[in-house]
């Protein structure tokens, strides 16, 4: 590979990636395409700006002629898709904007790739697409898909049409399947950064029912390391779970956080929980190990509080994503250009 198209580099994952990837293979050239919508934030790209490998385009991959430009402009070789609206409380209060950007902005990339002759694609998906587990047992790669909100349905969406290309046009495409990322540079709206955010300012931690949902967690840098090993030695058409074989139930992650920042749990709020909210996620990795030759590196108690000291010694960042404030970082830094 030497140039490698990234949607969605302004996001959580996405920039982490970049940022992994510019360390790792530092020859590459990363072609950036991110909407900035509320979620996609420039600031995250701060140390990234000045870096000639790492070229940002303010755009969407719905947009045909857009991605099709930047395939051919700049002799893309691989995508790796990661632009995707993420959030399943937003996707119940509105679910079209998911369709509109997880299946048909899949489809429109995936068509102007097969056009272009890009040598691999790469879909980033979630464990979510195979619904919830009982108490017992792990998500594989042979797991119904069983999607329980607009979001994990949208994506459930967009990885059949990744693999469908792959079969009907023989392109060649991946599709990873990760459980739930913590680390630095999450929107502050998902469950750490939003708890640790919040304990910070003294208001109330708003946990879901009985806080007992499970959850397998995974830090997004050994998420990163996962994609690129599946981008380099991923089989054509084959899908690959991603996980830590971390299970935490909601609660003790929130006890756990409050914890690590001297906080007492009187900051524990329980509130109504969301509709249809699964109950337990749980992957079993065992095909990315032998398969991709990966394995995760961080242990949880190390990330976990490695996270919270990212959040404390950079509150300026997610105080200005709680304002707003960040949505003008773009035309503050790049309108002039």
């Amino acid at each position: 590979m030497t140039t490698v198209l990234l949607t969605g580099g302004a996001g959580f994952i996405g920039s982490n990636l970049l940022r992994l990837l510019r360390k790792e293979r530092p020859d590459w050239t990363l072609v950036n395409l991110d909407k900035l919508t509320y979620a996609g934030n420039a600031e995250s790209l701060a140390d990234l700006r000045q870096d000639p490998k790492h070229i940002f385009v303010r755009g969407d991959i719905a947009n045909a002629e857009l991605v099709e430009y930047l395939l051919r402009n700049h002799k893309v070789d691989a995508v790796l898709n990661l632009a995707a609206e993420s959030h399943v409380d937003r996707s119940i209060l509105g679910p079209g904007i998911f369709v509109e950007t997880n299946v048909s902005g899949t489809q429109v990339l995936l068509e102007c790739a097969r056009q272009a002759g890009v040598k691999r694609f790469v879909q980033i998906s979630t464990d979510e697409v195979y619904g919830s587990l009982g108490a017992t047992g792990k998500f594989t790669e042979q797991s119904p898909l069983n999607p329980s909100s607009p979001y994990s349905a949208s994506k459930t969406a967009a990885d059949l049409l990744v693999l469908a290309y792959g079969h009907t046009f023989k392109m060649d495409v991946v599709v990873t399947r990760c459980s739930n990322n913590y680390g630095p540079f999450q929107f502050p709206e998902k469950l750490i950064p939003l708890m640790i955010a919040n304990a910070l300012e003294g208001k109330k931690l708003p946990v879901y029912g009985d806080g007992q949902q499970i959850r397998d967690w995974i830090h997004v840098e050994d998420h990163g390391h996962a994609v690129l090993a599946a981008l380099e030695k991923g089989k054509p058409g084959e899908v690959y779970n991603i996980g830590a074989g971390n299970e935490w139930p909601n609660l003790l992650i929130v006890t756990r956080l409050l914890e690590i920042l001297g906080k007492g749990g009187e900051l524990i709020e329980y509130v109504k929980d969301r509709p249809g909210h699964d109950r337990r996620y749980a992957i079993d990795a065992a095909k990315a190990h032998a398969e991709l030759e990966w394995a995760p590196r961080i242990p949880f108690s190390q990330g976990l509080s490695q996270t919270v000291s990212w959040y404390v010694q950079n509150r300026g960042w997610w105080e200005r994503v709680r304002s707003g404030e960040y949505r003008t970082d773009y035309e503050r830094n790049y309108g002039s250009r």
